[in-house]
C-alpha cells in the first residue's frame, strides 16, 4: 500500500472515485455536497493498494493557523487494514511541512475512537454535517 500526495488529473480523479464510493454511495451524501468549492485550494492524497487500486483518500487544507484534514475515507474492503492510519501520517507529515502546528477534522462520531488512537483530542459536542453526527478534533503537530 501507498499513500501519494495528488499531483496529476487521473490521481485526483482516483481521490473522487473513492469519495464518491464512500461518501455518496454508502453513506448517502448528497454529491453537490461532497465535491465542493474548496477543491482547489486543498492538497488532495490517495492511498493505492498492491495492485494500484484506489483505496483510500482525503484532503488538507489551510483555515485560522490550523491543517483542516477533511474528506478521510477508506473503501469497505481496506478498513482495518492500516490504510487510515497511514493515509492519516501523510496528511500531518503535509501539514507540518507547510508550517501548521495542529491540526483540526470534523470527524464522524462512528469514527471518533480511529482519531482518539492517532492522538486527537474531541473539543466540541456532536453536531450534524450531511446528516452525519460528528466532533470537532484537534491534535498538536509537535
Amino acid at each position: 500500500m501507498k499513500v501519494i500526495k495528488v499531483t496529476s488529473e487521473n490521481q485526483l480523479e482516483d481521490a473522487y472515485t473513492i469519495r464518491t464510493e464512500v461518501f455518496v454511495n454508502e453513506q448517502h451524501v448528497p454529491m453537490e455536497e461532497e465535491i465542493d468549492q474548496h477543491e482547489a485550494e486543498a492538497l488532495h492524497f490517495v492511498v493505492y493498494n498492491d495492485t494500484e487500486r484506489p483505496i483510500g483518500a482525503g484532503r488538507l487544507r489551510f483555515v485560522d493557523g490550523y491543517g483542516k484534514v477533511e474528506r478521510i475515507c477508506i473503501a469497505k474492503e481496506a478498513r482495518g487494514t492500516g490504510a487510515g492510519r497511514e493515509l492519516m501520517n501523510r496528511i500531518e507529515e503535509a501539514a507540518r511541512l507547510e508550517g501548521a502546528e495542529k491540526t483540526k477534522l470534523n470527524a464522524q462520531v462512528q469514527a471518533q475512537s480511529f482519531y482518539h488512537k492517532l492522538g486527537y483530542e474531541t473539543i466540541s459536542g456532536e453536531f450534524l454535517d450531511a446528516g452525519i453526527p460528528h466532533v470537532a478534533m484537534t491534535k498538536s503537530l509537535y
